[in-house]
């Protein structure tokens, strides 16, 4: 019997996979490879989402913007940019992730290039002010989201091809532990030396650390063993009406769709709440910025473990938990606020921060194991592509309905989303399971 090297006795400690369920779906090359395949999916997940800590486009490219002097009302097109612009190529680019045998290195180049355009923001901030760094800034970031859009649709392909189910959501929940210790990291020194007023060389070289995250993922991803799958060199060009068809045609992918869009309630909500903290005062200049990263640090290290063991057992229910807890919270948040002086308190809104981030961290963990979960193959590749782009257009829509009831007022806007979350709940909990331990 051979002695276990590194990569196994981590994976047999920080990993439940006493059952072998799942691995006859592998080739044998790839079974002998789980152990090391796990580790360094999580490694290169975890810098990958520190990467995304640092061009987070609801808190640091905000103050990035105010801090090279940006107008504005660029920052309302930060978040559009950064998410709409990751999801809706994606049905575009199925073409291309099937006719590829092995579809790490789609995710490699996605990792390259969102270093390149890192690297161009920390120029900009660098040595850009006014309207010209304000464009720069959303030109970069228009690269990094587009660059994003081809790690997304491999991460999850590559993923159900180098590890069986039953320990998928464990993997995922891993590297957001681990993303939320980055995150702690960088909420502390923000909050310790970050002081009320940090010029923007400061950024600079946070986003060169972003970028040097983001190239060491490359390195970590590229070794991963994937062997040949399932292709087609031949595969035309997908048409709109493909996807629209899938759509039309797989009910329960249908439902999916709509759970995934109704859960959103935990990923719109939180820009409200820091923009309700900023009116009261609640902070100010880079050290106000530390308290809301260090929340969310917080949500995806105790939520990641947590939520990916129960991913792995049941991702529908985890959908429901999570999207319910988002509504409870929000609805919470607007109750208390309208107690005497409670609306003044400092610490209320990194708190319903750090709450819905962990309501959030489970919505993510729970519907991207899911979707692995649902499919195999290049069905698995389509499932993710479609459901993405129309992710897309959902935020768009999504975000201009909440934006135009916000000018009735933010908490209306917040009374919207969690009674969409509601309605959430109820589509959840009529998806099927598709988890290998449903029921467990």
């Amino acid at each position: 019997m051979t002695t276990p090297g590194p990569a196994e006795r981590l994976y047999s400690h920080l990993v439940d996979d006493d059952e072998d369920h799942g691995y006859g779906e592998l080739p044998g090359e790839v079974r002998r490879a789980v152990p090391g395949n796990a580790v360094k999916q999580v490694l290169a997940l975890t810098l990958q989402k520190a990467g995304d800590l640092i061009v987070d486009p609801r808190t640091v490219l905000s103050w990035l913007m105010a801090s090279v002097g940006a107008p504005g009302g660029f920052v309302g097109l930060l978040v559009p940019i950064r998410e709409s612009g990751s999801m809706l190529p994606q049905v575009a680019l199925v073409p291309l992730v099937r006719r590829l045998a092995v579809r790490k290195w789609i995710w490699v180049t996605g990792g390259v290039l969102q270093a390149v355009a890192c690297m161009a923001m920390a120029l900009v901030a660098a040595s850009m002010r006014g309207v010209a760094a304000g464009v720069a800034i959303l030109a970069a970031l228009t690269v990094l989201a587009l660059a994003r859009s081809l790690s997304s649709i491999a991460s999850k392909d590559v993923l159900g091809r180098t590890l069986p189910k039953g320990v998928r959501g464990q993997i995922n929940g891993l590297a957001t532990v681990g993303a939320g210790l980055a995150a702690i990291t960088v909420g502390l020194a923000m909050r310790g030396f970050g002081g009320q007023d940090t010029g923007a060389a400061t950024f600079a070289w946070l986003l060169l650390g972003g970028a040097t995250a983001w190239l060491l993922a490359v390195v970590v991803y590229a070794s991963l063993r994937e062997a040949r799958g399932e292709h087609d060199e031949r595969v035309r060009a997908r048409s709109v009406l493909a996807a629209v068809g899938l759509l039309r045609d797989d009910a329960v992918f249908r439902r999916f769709v709509l759970a995934r869009a109704l859960l959103l309630v935990s990923a719109l909500s939180p820009p409200f709440v820091v923009a309700l903290a900023t009116a009261r005062g609640a902070g100010a200049g880079l050290a106000g910025l530390g308290p809301f990263i260090i929340s969310s640090g917080l949500a995806s290290l105790v939520g990641g473990r947590v939520w990916g063991r129960m991913a792995d057992r049941s991702s529908r229910r985890v959908m429901v938990l999570a999207c319910g807890a988002a509504s409870l919270v929000v609805l919470g948040f607007l109750g208390v606020r309208r107690l005497d002086g409670v609306a003044d308190l400092e610490w209320l809104y990194p708190a319903t921060y750090l709450l819905l981030a962990l309501a959030h961290t489970g919505s993510r963990l729970g519907r991207k194991t899911y979707v692995v979960d649902l499919a195999e193959g290049n069905r698995r590749t389509d499932y993710v592509a479609v459901s993405n782009t129309a992710m897309g257009i959902v935020l768009l829509l999504a975000g201009g309905l909440s934006a135009g009831v916000a000018t009735l007022g933010i908490e209306a806007a917040l009374a919207l989303l969690a009674g969409l979350g509601l309605i959430g709940v109820v589509v959840s909990r009529s998806l099927p399971d598709v988890s290998l331990r449903a029921g467990q």
